[in-house]
């Protein structure tokens, strides 16, 4: 009996289940997939963050389907060797670069001027830019630099381009939040919303996912009557360009974030399949009309209790357009 040739097989067979075992786990955890052919031609698109991760990979989504889509991104030269890529992979030459800081109120109301003034409509604004764990820093405007940055942000922005997205209507605004928001399961801390007091980088970052929610909840039903829908995804766990704080935050970063980054590899997903619940929320002709709703894996999800006080979304809304100035 040839032991060497069993041994031989029994290693070839035990290698392939192996790898069909990781290809079947990579498939279940890829989550759900935007399968709508929708077109987008003669529609304009902004993108928040999108020179990088699954902003980039949306962009790239509906300019395939023949959005104008502009990248509104902090920095410009990032922004424009993603534009040349995304207009090469798809050859839609209508992607444009647009300079915007959403750590700067000064920097939004400019450039939220200059789509006003320039663009003569907005079907999809997808607030997708995000800050995450950093050590405590401010914005120039004396914000917390991620809540700064995920919420107060993407808030003036929004309310700066809702006279243009009614005018486009039906126009949606697509939210990205996360199920990081259970970090910050006893609600936002209305008595010190910039965390002065008592800073921690995973309750900075709940604190801002949830208020991602909160505010889109309470959007929504401001904007009923309107022909605007708003809604708030959760693309799952990615491993993008925002793990690049984590060397900052992070006890002995040079031996946890590689484990981190493996874990994220085993169990999380692609930029390509995190950017599909974005895709479904801004394209998907089966809820054109559905608002104020939480989606995951291109699907309805319900949220915690906390993530529904709707008196919380009313306060953080009262909140937010006393800190931006917002009238």
């Amino acid at each position: 009996m040839d032991f060497t040739r069993i041994k031989s097989i029994r290693t070839f067979i035990i290698a392939g289940i192996g790898c069909v075992s990781i290809y079947a786990w990579r498939r279940f955890i890829a989550g759900g997939r935007c399968y709508s052919q929708a077109r987008l031609d003669g529609k304009t698109v902004i993108i928040t963050g999108s020179n990088t991760g699954i902003g980039k990979e949306t962009a790239r989504e509906l300019a395939k389907r023949g959005a104008k889509v502009i990248l509104a991104c902090r920095n410009v030269s990032k922004a424009q060797a993603a534009a040349d890529d995304i207009r090469r992979s798809t050859s839609n030459d209508k992607v444009v670069v647009c300079q915007l800081d959403l750590s700067s109120l000064a920097s939004i109301r400019n450039f939220a001027e200059r789509v006003t003034n320039e663009e003569e409509r907005l079907d999809v604004l997808v607030n997708n830019a995000g800050s995450s764990q950093t050590p405590r820093t401010e914005t120039i405007d004396g914000f917390e630099m991620i809540i700064g940055t995920n919420h107060f942000g993407h808030f003036l922005l929004t309310n700066l381009l809702l006279d243009l997205l009614k005018k486009s209507s039906p126009s949606r605004i697509v939210t990205v939040s996360s199920d990081a928001y259970l970090w910050a399961n006893r609600g936002i801390r209305f008595d010190d919303i910039h965390l002065k007091q008592n800073f921690t980088g995973f309750f900075a970052y709940g604190q801002s996912k949830l208020a991602n929610i909160l505010f889109t909840n309470e959007l929504s039903k401001r904007l009923k009557g309107t022909g605007v829908t708003a809604n708030v995804v959760h693309p799952g766990a990615i491993l993008t360009e925002l793990d690049r704080y984590a060397y900052n935050s992070m006890p002995l970063a040079f031996v946890t974030l590689p484990l981190l980054r493996f874990c994220m590899w085993f169990f999380g997903k692609t930029v390509v399949q995190g950017a599909q619940t974005s895709v479904y929320c801004a394209v998907e002709e089966s809820i054109a009309t559905t608002s104020g709703v939480y989606f995951k894996d291109c699907a309805p999800t319900k949220l915690k209790d906390f993530a529904q006080d709707e008196k919380a979304a009313k306060r953080l809304w009262d909140l937010s357009a006393q800190a931006v100035g917002l009238q």
